[in-house]
């Protein structure tokens, strides 16, 4: 009598680039797209044990909204069956890709998002459709050399400036400058590069899904569109493993909100020309991944298990007197030439206040855990600090755990309340950063037992 396959799984992914003219990223300033470097992708990876059915998205692009994802879920369950709480939708932060949210100074591409839900629901519908006898294997090494942290512990006499309580924070982010005044990182990276690895029982290669706590590498020019080092990983760990074209390499980003690239202590560790880095540092994970995955252990019959919950939180507004300041700022300077003068950053921040103002009390997000086989993923509702990240893999008693942030719903930064304390652009309260100062606790501890119930 043959036995029956239980588990499932299938890949695929749709082309979104973003034609020329698309606003870029989320900044401080608009970016328009003059140049197209490399496509980018809506990426599926879809599961099934039994009556199961679990996808896991990852799109090329900045930040996706709370409304914008709900949407793209509902679209998803009405095509596909696939029920929202299923449904691991996520952004991998890359800065240059099609606007589809409005913070700071930037502005969401309203035609590029208007028709952006279509592509990823039909990544998803694709995948679903190539559904076959599966096997995982799942793994992780450490690659401290790429991750910063971005936040430093300045000498005396540095004034780090907040635009919000117009006073000194105790710590800076990217102190471009100012490097001859750093005392040090003022907290921990996250260096684990993360995956799981996905076959056909046959031994065909269907998709590496991948997740490191490194924001954006950024080496490209500001008009341009190009998939980062997470397009460059893709490409090059399909070409490492031989797979063919049906292949889909996905990379996650990680508890990255205070961890980048620039290395202010040892500026010339890199190439300078445009996507030099970004190469490098693509194809040196895809490497250290390819070398781990070939001495993998692999499960024929995972069994999927999923939990999602929400909690709604507090948001962050300004008081009346902060308001009135702001207010009687913002209309005595116009914006019709903002440029990087001194008083852009102020300008912008006043702004905010006013915009944020507007926003209701509270913010409902959603936290979701999934296991496949042995491996378990978390799933963070905005940008969170690597001390996040490492606590979850503390608390949950595993090592073979990662977190997928700015899934599901978008919460902005979400930093500890002790680095609230000590300030930083990360801190700013602002439409990028909005909940209340225990937020991160209480996400984190919702996650953590969501994980410790399976």
């Amino acid at each position: 009598m043959t036995k029956s396959i239980n588990f499932h799984a299938g890949a695929a992914k749709v082309d979104i680039t973003p034609s020329l003219g698309t606003i870029i990223g989320a900044d401080f300033l608009p970016h328009y797209a003059r140049f197209i470097h490399d496509s980018l992708y809506a990426k599926s990876l879809v599961f099934k044990e039994n009556n199961i059915t679990v996808v896991i998205i990852v799109v090329d692009i900045c930040i996706m909204d709370t409304d914008f994802m709900d949407d793209v879920k509902s679209r998803i369950q009405a095509t596909t069956g696939i029920e929202p709480k299923n449904v691991l939708l996520a952004s991998n932060h890359n800065h240059a890709a099609g606007d589809i949210i409005n913070l700071l100074g930037g502005a969401a591409d309203v035609a590029y998002k208007k028709k952006l839900p279509d592509l990823i629901v039909e990544s998803v519908k694709l995948a679903k459709d190539k559904l076959q006898p599966a096997k995982i294997a799942s793994g992780a090494v450490d690659v401290p050399e790429y991750v910063r942290c971005r936040r430093y512990l300045m000498a005396e006499g540095y004034e780090a400036k907040n635009p919000v309580t117009r006073k000194n924070d105790i710590v800076k982010t990217n102190p471009f400058g100012g490097e001859d005044k750093i005392i040090g990182p003022a907290a921990p990276t996250d260096p684990e590069l993360s995956f799981l690895a996905v076959k056909s029982l046959d031994d065909k290669w269907i998709s590496v899904l991948a997740n490191y706590s490194l924001h954006y590498v950024g080496d490209w020019p500001d008009d341009s569109i190009t998939g980062d080092y997470f397009g460059e990983f893709s490409k090059q760990i399909q070409e490492k493993l031989g797979a063919d074209e049906d292949f889909v390499g996905m990379m996650s980003n990680g508890t990255s909100g205070d961890v980048n690239i620039w290395d202010f202590m040892n500026p010339d560790r890199f190439p300078k020309e445009h996507y030099a880095k970004t190469k490098l540092i693509g194809g040196d994970l895809a490497q250290k991944a390819y070398e781990k995955i070939k001495n993998l252990t692999w499960e024929s019959e995972p069994i999927i298990s999923v939990k999602y919950d929400e909690l709604t939180l507090n948001i962050r507004k300004p008081t009346p007197e902060e308001l009135e300041i702001a207010k009687q700022e913002f209309i005595a300077n116009d914006f019709e030439n903002l440029s990087l003068k001194s008083d852009m950053i102020q300008r912008i921040y006043n702004r905010e206040q006013l915009l944020l103002n507007e926003f209701p009390d509270t913010s409902t997000v959603g936290v979701q855990a999934i296991k496949i086989g042995s491996l378990m993923i978390g799933a963070l509702p905005g940008e969170f600090f690597a001390e996040t990240g490492l606590k979850l893999k503390q608390e949950v008693s595993s090592n073979n755990y990662f977190t997928i942030s700015l899934a599901n719903s978008y919460g902005g930064y979400v930093p500890p309340a002790h680095e609230i304390d000590r300030g930083g652009y990360e801190t700013w309260r602002a439409r990028s950063s909005f909940l209340e100062y225990h937020a991160e606790e209480e996400i984190r501890e919702k996650l953590a037992g969501l994980i410790r119930g399976f």
